[in-house]
């Protein structure tokens, strides 16, 4: 067994994020790297950026970087830094993502994988910036009924029921740690030596889905993913993906948000005679297309 040289690697995947990059970073430093009692490091990957993220990052001695050479994706970028990770725990974090208060303080899920060697993947709870639940960070298997529920409206009409809420089981107590399908790609903490075990991120999900799948994987290895708000992150959504302020950008992650729904149900329903769903899995991903195109 290889000696592992860091308690918790922290990797931030960027693709031309300078501004939020910054904010993420200072407040890093301040909220985390300056207060842990545990030995960590923090690695930036860029996908081939073409602002001055590269050059912005490098003026931080306390972080690695790391060039991708292209931008072949999250999962791509992340791979990266995953691969023969030396830390007993890595967490993903967006460039997007931001620390602030003393809820902020990673070291708490540190010590509940500590404590809890059943659990793969522990996620905090995630804050969208007007203080709500980004429920992403909170989500149950997107089973053919669970995104049928979702997408016509019925989770959003009986948040509570078990039947219709299930995409993001919303009838959980999000005030109380529990056990949850999936979370966010945004910011989770896994477990190295499960990952071993499990595999690293699928790099057919180009953007999107990659962390369902990956979380599902856990689970199938017997592994936990677990939900924590007793710390919380802020996430400032949607500033690197579908909201982009360059509409090019917007249109491929838009595209790419949809053909993802359709890798994942070939990946995992499509043996399983669900022929007519997914007929109109393509006829709603190419009415949403064409919606987002002509309102765009």
């Amino acid at each position: 067994m290889k000696v592992k040289s860091f308690d918790l690697s922290i990797i931030i995947l960027n693709y031309n994020g300078r501004f939020w990059l910054e904010k993420l970073l200072h407040s890093l430093e301040k909220q985390f790297v300056q207060k842990t009692r545990y030995h960590i490091e923090v690695i930036v990957v860029d996908n081939c950026s073409t602002d001055d993220s590269v050059q912005f990052v490098k003026t931080f001695e306390w972080v690695k970087l790391m060039e991708s050479g292209k931008n072949g994706g999250f999962a791509f970028g992340n791979n990266l830094a995953l691969k023969d990770n030396q830390a007993h725990y890595v967490m993903l974090l967006n460039s997007d993502t931001e620390l602030s208060g003393e809820k902020s303080n990673l070291d708490r899920l540190i010590e509940y994988m500590n404590t809890h060697e059943n659990v793969g993947i522990i996620t905090p709870r995630l804050l969208l910036i007007n203080g709500c639940i980004d429920m992403a960070c909170h989500r149950g298997e997107p089973t053919p009924w669970a995104a049928f529920s979702y997408f016509i409206g019925l989770e959003k009409l009986f948040p509570k029921s078990r039947a219709f809420a299930k995409y993001h089981q919303c009838y959980k107590n999000c005030d109380e740690i529990h056990s949850i399908d999936a979370c966010s790609g945004a910011t989770m903490m896994i477990r190295t030596s499960a990952m071993e075990k499990v595999g690293l991120l699928d790099e057919r999900f180009f953007m999107y889905a990659e962390d369902i799948d990956w979380c599902r994987r856990f689970r199938e290895f017997g592994y936990l993913v677990v939900y924590n708000p007793e710390v919380s992150v802020i996430h400032h959504k949607y500033k690197s993906g579908i909201q982009n302020s360059n509409q090019s950008k917007k249109t491929d992650t838009t595209d790419w948000f949809y053909d993802t729904m359709l890798i994942y149900y070939d990946k995992y329903y499509k043996k399983q005679r669900f022929s007519l769903f997914r007929c109109l899995l393509k006829l709603f991903i190419l009415i949403r297309k064409k919606l987002h195109l002509h309102t765009h």
